[in-house]
């Protein structure tokens, strides 16, 4: 059985070896993750050049994903390497030091003192610490600790509740996106954005280094969770991660599951892909099997629509980075057996204004009730796969390109299979014959098999899907 629920994972030390690496993809990668947050651009280069060794040597189409750092919003170091912080002792954030000690912290992020005012409550290392802003003065944030603990160098600052000013994109963040321009990311995961221009600058300074990279919006901040800030950052990207670790501290951790479902809902409501991230399987970075609650949030993630579920320090440094994807796949496809279809009630609030778009659903209403074996899209572009895939029909989509690019890209889409297929001059009908000729090869279909098949005329043009065929294989139906 098919999974139709990709799955993400993050290279690091512990899957950088080239045998550790082959046997993950083929345990079931579908992306994988280069965190900009860790090592060079020469680091970066090398694992992708890896990536696309090993997935061609398994026949495996493994796109890539960069996932840009964003603003360091952190304390900085201690003469110590460390503090314990006790309930109730006075601190200080200090933007006009160097190194910090028992008593005050040094700050990477010097905006600090411009963003927070008595009252506001600040959360370090991931919630692990809270701080109650009591006075700033000048450069320095006087505050009081509610929640005490160690606090070690380079820790990270939240908000609750938001209002962290600094910007999405940061210089390094701009010579960042050169690199993955460079490597031909398929993804570029955009950290921190607040509004959609974030996401537009991220998209031309992209487009300026010559990738074609799409675009994923982290979102980790309070202010990108109301609708319309949500609405105005989707329609600068083309997808969302739910990026739950900065969420929750910022926006509290009860917030987070229904926020996930509204995200995954809304995101596949206006074409858009989705990843749901953090600590997906967080037990398992020293534990060969995840623990009943990870599963049961792993498929909770699935029953919600997301298109891709994502691991993090599992496979970037934990000790079992094969098994975690063993662990996930064998998750998804459990899940998804059981998953309700729906369809005929999700067809009846939507509204079709394009002919490809008309095509795409008309193409998705077909075979599930014909129940047939597979959808054929022929695409340039993976648009129709794309529009297919918000809806779950239970038939396996197959989208078939001659575009290298939209092949990796497709790799992340639910219910999406990329084949590349030749396009053979300007004669639908070779083209159909050529495409039916993969299909078998790939062993999706035999003869006498049923397929829904869509394609667009003039061949070749982006955009152009205009033609739904259900075709018999080895015998050609009616239009």
């Amino acid at each position: 059985m098919l999974r139709s629920t990709k799955i993400v994972a993050t290279l690091g030390p512990a899957s950088s070896d080239p045998a550790i690496l082959e046997r993950m993809i083929r345990a079931g990668i579908d992306v994988v993750r280069l965190n900009f947050s860790h090592g060079t651009a020469q680091d970066h280069q090398k694992r992708a050049a890896l990536v696309k060794e090993l997935s061609a040597k398994a026949g495996r189409t493994v796109a890539i994903m960069c996932d840009l750092q964003g603003p360091k919003i952190r304390v900085g170091k201690f003469k110590e390497g460390k503090i314990n912080l006790e309930k109730g002792q006075p601190f200080i954030l200090d933007a006009g030091v160097e190194l910090g000690d028992g008593q005050r912290s040094s700050l990477d992020y010097k905006e600090l003192p411009r963003d927070v005012d008595a009252g506001a409550l600040l959360l370090l290392d991931d919630g692990k610490i809270v701080l109650e802003v009591t006075a700033v003065r000048g450069e320095e944030v006087h505050t009081v600790v509610r929640h005490g603990g160690v606090l070690s160098n380079n820790k990270g600052i939240n908000r609750q509740g938001g209002g962290l000013t600094a910007p999405a994109l940061t210089s390094k963040d701009m010579e960042d996106i050169k690199t993955a321009a460079g490597i031909q990311a398929d993804y570029l995961a955009v950290s921190f954005p607040k509004t959609g221009a974030d996401m537009y600058m991220a998209r031309e300074l992209m487009r300026a280094a010559g990738g074609k990279a799409f675009l994923i919006a982290k979102i980790e901040r309070a202010e990108a969770v109301g609708e319309s800030a949500l609405l105005d950052i989707m329609r600068g990207s083309d997808g969302i991660m739910v990026a739950r670790g900065d969420l929750a501290v910022e926006v509290g951790d009860a917030a987070v599951p229904a926020l996930q479902k509204k995200m995954i809902r809304l995101a596949r409501e206006q074409n858009k892909l989705t990843i749901t991230a953090t600590q997906m399987m967080e037990s398992m970075i020293s534990s060969p099997v995840p623990t009943r609650a990870e599963v049961s949030d792993v498929a909770n993630a699935v029953l919600d629509g997301t298109d891709a579920v994502m691991l993090s320090a599992e496979t970037a440094s934990g000790k079992y980075p094969v098994e975690v994807i063993e662990a996930m796949d064998r998750i998804c496809r459990e899940v998804e057996q059981t998953q309700p279809l729906s369809l005929d009630q999700e067809f009846l609030n939507r509204v079709f204004t394009r002919v490809d778009q008309s095509i795409a659903m008309a193409a998705l209403f077909t075979a599930y009730h014909l129940k047939v074996k597979a959808i054929a899209s022929l695409t340039e572009s993976g648009s129709t796969a794309l529009w297919m895939s918000r809806l779950n029909s239970g038939v396996p989509i197959y989208a078939l390109t001659s575009q290298t690019a939209t092949r990796y890209r497709l790799a992340l889409f639910r219910d999406v299979f990329p084949l590349m297929v030749k396009y053979v001059g300007h004669d639908r009908e070779e083209l159909l014959r050529e495409a039916e000729k993969v299909l078998v090869q790939s062993k999706v279909v035999k003869a006498g098999d049923i397929i829904v098949l869509t394609i667009g005329e003039p061949i070749g043009k982006s955009g152009g899907t205009n033609t739904m065929k259900i075709v018999k294989v080895g015998e050609e139906l009616k239009s």
